[in-house]
């Protein structure tokens, strides 16, 4: 592995470190079940450093096949909304944008997640009916 790459590998490990711990006090349940976790395979999610923190914590990670947008919930579900959202303002400072994202998440209802992850079943079936050739037109 690259040095370049250790740094933004380390921060993405750190990133799971926060999400287990947040987990843990949420849904403690969760981790004796096992957690499955889908993300891209940007270099930081397939680098050494990670994929030993992975298997270290026993979490499997869900395939995710090359150029998929259309199988990341944050891509097909999430993005679309926020940018309408935030179309036409400006900020100051990052700080303004910083509390203004803070609070368009905080104000979301639980159900827009929820249809966001269910709507990700029928896409990853597609996606395997179709043998992996399957882009959202």
């Amino acid at each position: 592995m690259s040095k370049r790459i250790t740094p933004f590998a380390s921060r993405y490990c750190s990133t799971l470190d926060r999400l287990k711990e947040a987990i843990r006090r949420k849904r403690p349940g969760l981790l004796r079940k096992g957690v499955v976790l889908q993300h891209d395979n940007a270099t930081p999610h397939s680098a050494n450093l990670t994929q030993q923190w992975l298997q270290r914590h026993g979490w499997e990670i869900l395939p995710h096949p090359a150029h998929s947008p259309d199988l990341a919930p944050s891509d097909f579900h999430l993005f679309g909304p926020l940018k309408r959202h935030l179309g036409g303002m400006a900020f100051e400072t990052e700080d303004d944008l910083i509390s203004e994202l803070r609070n368009w998440f905080d104000n979301l209802d639980v159900d827009f997640f929820r249809v966001g992850i269910n709507s990700l079943l029928s896409r990853w079936q597609k996606c395997i009916d179709l043998h992996g050739d399957y882009v959202e037109k």
